[in-house]
C-alpha cells in the first residue's frame, strides 16, 4: 500500500490523503473491512474499471478515471450491495459520500498527481 496526497481541483490549497492499492489483493480488497472514510481521505485502484460494495457498511462516492486522469463518472453516494463501473475506466478514486461533490471532483475535470505525473 502506497500512501499519498492529491490535490484537489479548484480547492485552493486543499488535498485528499490517500491509500493507493498497488497489488492485485490490495485492489480486490479495497476498503473492505476498514473504517469508513473521513472527508478528506480516499482510495486509489490502478487498473480497474470495476468496483463492488459487498460486504461494507457504508455508502462511498465512486469516481471513474481513463488514462489521462480525466473524470469520466462520478456515482455519489455508492449504497452497500451494489457494483458500479466505467467500461473506459482505468483508475477508481473511492471517497467518503458526499466527498466528491463537495470537492469540486465532477465528469470532465482532471486529476493530477502532486509531483505533476499522470498516473
Amino acid at each position: 500500500m502506497r500512501y499519498l496526497t492529491l490535490d484537489l481541483p479548484g480547492a485552493g490549497n486543499a488535498q485528499l490523503e490517500l491509500m493507493m492499492a498497488t497489488s492485485t489483493l490490495e485492489r480486490m480488497r479495497g476498503l473492505l473491512g476498514r473504517a469508513a472514510l473521513g472527508p478528506r481521505q480516499g482510495m486509489l485502484l490502478p487498473h480497474c474499471g470495476m468496483i463492488h460494495t459487498f460486504g461494507m457498511g457504508y455508502p462511498i462516492d465512486v469516481v471513474y478515471l481513463d488514462r489521462r486522469n480525466r473524470v469520466l463518472k462520478v456515482s455519489p453516494a455508492l449504497a452497500p450491495r451494489r457494483m458500479d463501473g466505467h467500461w473506459r475506466a482505468r483508475t477508481v478514486l473511492e471517497l467518503a459520500a458526499g466527498s466528491a461533490a463537495a470537492s469540486g471532483i465532477a465528469p470532465g475535470c482532471v486529476l493530477a498527481l502532486p509531483d505533476g505525473r499522470r498516473q
